[in-house]
């Protein structure tokens, strides 16, 4: 059960309207930029709210006059109605449960596979297909930063951001490790093999978290995008990767067509990254004064995906079982 107040969230958009109506509000590009944003973010929960309250209460006043004259056709409408606005509240619901600090943030997320060569590499690229379907399903745009494609098949390591409202929100409980378990589609002898890739989900770091990064600490190198490229990004060294030395942090981008274009996203994923390091340092401090807390799960994975000898996905967090690797991110979400 979670408590809405929509009369408050109405208030501070009315006072944050206001409040672009002052005379010296756009001198401040940086300030009236936050100001938008949190007005179309707010004008948006306001928006879809009324908008349920107001479904409601036509399906509640159908409903009465049903009971004063029933109609077949009304009712199979009025069911139908009912059952798709349980929907809307149900993904109303889990969008005002995202309330953490970055949830609302676009998300960075980065695969990488791990030991056994083509066949991690392979499993590795169906996970980047998952999430690339599944965001594109629910309206969120995948911007891919950085590929790099395995030897025979896969790839070796894949950095996309997903552009959108709550994105983060989503997406941060898939970071860990993820187990594929299927008969070898590389393998001649068709021998079951186990494979593991890491995800990694970061937030976008906005204008208005501030990370201070000493330009001596940075190492800057230039090389040319890979790709299919086109008249101009394979012939200049326009991707960029940065190596944050004290923290040993490596960050690269090719995706843009300018090297300064992507330096700067280079530069945001680099910021993402210490901040999760600096909140990573905070929680261990935390853990040693209450005590590790492990898992109690076999291996270090946070779901498996085992295709043989069973046919069903298996999600160790919330018991979920499907029959294809898709089917977990459409369940969950």
């Amino acid at each position: 059960m979670i408590h809405f107040d929509i009369t408050k969230l109405e208030k501070d958009l009315a006072e944050l309207e206001k409040e672009t109506m002052k005379e010296n509000f756009w001198g401040d590009s940086h300030k009236s930029k936050q100001v938008l944003e949190k007005i179309k973010k707010i004008k948006s929960k306001c928006t879809e709210y009324r908008k349920i309250e107001k479904e409601i209460n036509n399906l509640q006043e159908l409903t009465n006059l049903l009971e004063l004259e029933p109609d077949e056709e009304m009712i199979s409408d009025v069911l139908k109605n009912t059952s798709k606005l349980q929907k809307e509240i149900e993904k109303f619901e889990i969008t005002t449960l995202l309330s953490g600090k970055y949830d609302n943030n676009n998300a960075i997320v980065t695969i990488h596979p791990g030991a056994g060569g083509t066949e991690s590499q392979d499993w590795a690229e169906m996970l980047y297909r998952m999430y690339a379907r599944w965001a594109n399903k629910n309206g969120y745009q995948v911007k891919e930063m950085d590929y790099l494609e395995g030897e025979e098949a896969g790839l070796k390591s894949v950095t996309f951001e997903v552009v959108g409202e709550n994105a983060y929100g989503y997406l941060k409980c898939e970071k860990g490790v993820h187990r594929l378990v299927r008969i070898s589609p590389f393998d001649a002898g068709g021998r079951r093999h186990t494979s593991f890739a890491s995800v990694e989900v970061l937030p976008e770091i906005t204008d208005d978290i501030e990370i201070e990064i000493n330009p001596d600490d940075l190492r800057i190198d230039t090389y040319r995008a890979s790709g299919a490229g086109g008249q101009h990004i394979n012939k200049t060294s326009s991707a960029v990767r940065i190596t944050h030395i004290p923290t040993n942090i490596v960050v690269a981008c090719q995706s843009e067509r300018s090297q300064i274009q992507n330096r700067e996203t280079a530069m945001k994923m680099l910021k993402s990254k210490l901040l999760d390091l600096k909140e990573q340092e905070q929680k261990e401090k935390i853990e040693d004064l209450k005590g590790e807390q492990k898992d109690i799960a076999w291996g270090s994975q946070i779901r498996s995906y085992v295709f043989c000898p069973y046919t069903m996905v298996k999600d160790h967090r919330t018991n979920y079982e499907v029959g294809n690797v898709e089917g977990v991110m459409n369940r969950r979400y």
